[in-house]
């Protein structure tokens, strides 16, 4: 965590791109991304690679090239991104390489906390993709396309209203420790509580995850800590 106020230079984020080439490379990943892979563009789209069980292993941004796709992925999780994508492979007319690379969609961690964006430590907690926000679900997943793995329990979800338990908020507060007392002051014991955080003009502001109780109007306040739910 930095303390140097404003100085967004501190939190350096690394990423890796996974090339996937091959003649079958769109069909195999329209089957295992939650974005519409027919939409993509050299210019690139968001999308999730999930679980079976719809949990996020990590978002990732997706470029179209003349024979294939990039997708991006933080660094820390493209080797469990990789796994889980080759896991399906079988006998598609696609490979799938990993290489790191300098420039992502994020250059610092300061830049994807202000973006609300969940990062490595939000994927961290298990959670689905309605947990991060409407805002996250419309930029990441198609409900046009058609199947995908992780895709029935999200589609569920989705008609249901999304009324899920977690969510991912902004905080602000004086220190880590007040914050995190009072993310995790509510609800049963679970993924609640600080994930990414930084310091600027010596007041701790980041990211993390409360139980929908907390956000509730009629919950009790707290004088020290700022707690916004991610739309």
């Amino acid at each position: 965590m930095s303390t140097k106020g404003n100085d967004t230079t501190t939190h350096p984020l690394a990423w890796s791109v996974l090339k996937v080439r091959g003649p079958e490379a769109e069909s195999f990943l329209q089957g295992q991304l939650s974005q519409d892979l027919s939409l993509v563009t050299e210019a690139g789209s968001w999308a999730l690679i999930l679980e079976p069980d719809s949990v996020v292993i990590t978002s990732c941004f997706v470029r179209r090239r003349e024979d294939g796709f990039d997708v991006i992925v933080p660094r820390e999780l493209a080797e469990v991104a990789a796994i889980r994508l080759k896991r399906f492979l079988l006998r598609a007319k696609c490979t799938i390489d990993v290489e790191e690379i300098d420039d992502g969609p994020f250059v610092t961690l300061d830049e994807q906390i202000r973006a609300n964006w969940p990062g490595v430590r939000e994927f961290a907690r298990s959670l689905t993709p309605h947990s991060f926000g409407k805002t996250f679900v419309a930029a990441t997943i198609s409900f046009q396309k058609g199947c995908f793995t992780g895709q029935e329990l999200v589609g569920r979800l989705d008609a249901r209203g999304s009324s899920v338990p977690w969510r991912l908020v902004h905080v602000r507060g004086a220190n880590s420790k007040n914050v995190d007392e009072f993310l995790k002051s509510k609800g049963p014991a679970g993924p609640q509580g600080v994930t990414s955080a930084w310091m600027t003009d010596g007041r701790f502001e980041g990211l993390g995850v409360a139980h929908r109780t907390l956000l509730d109007p009629t919950s009790d306040r707290s004088d020290d800590v700022i707690v916004e739910e991610v739309d």
